[in-house]
């Protein structure tokens, strides 16, 4: 599959947010230099069920802070639950102080 080198190097991205942190398909696609991708990394984050070392997919929301891959999970609710075991607020599918929250690859990752 053509796609497979993109999602390992999207799942590389996704093992590095810390817990408590979350980011965004698109900022994973911008920092790996696909800016419009974020389709794409979607597309990765529902297929990294079976990645080993596993991918803490949970941690990646769309733009807005919603919690657009909660029906790629075993149950609705186990994306939120496993937000809030690292401490991630969610109310309405919608991460509180989603701003604090936010690990954006391009300044985290950046090599000074």
């Amino acid at each position: 599959m053509p796609n497979d080198n993109f999602f390992e190097r999207v799942y590389e991205v996704v093992r590095l947010i810390p817990p408590g942190r979350v980011t965004s398909y698109g900022a994973i696609a911008s920092y790996l230099g696909s800016k419009g991708s974020s389709r794409i990394v979607g597309y990765a984050m529902g297929a990294s069920g079976s990645a080993v070392p596993p991918v803490p997919a949970h941690r990646v929301v769309n733009r807005q802070g919603l919690l657009t891959g909660k029906f790629h999970f075993p149950t609705f609710q186990l994306m939120e639950q496993m937000l809030a075991s690292e401490g991630i607020e969610v109310d309405g599918n919608q991460i509180k102080n989603f701003k604090e929250k936010f690990w954006d690859p391009a300044i985290e990752l950046s090599i000074d």
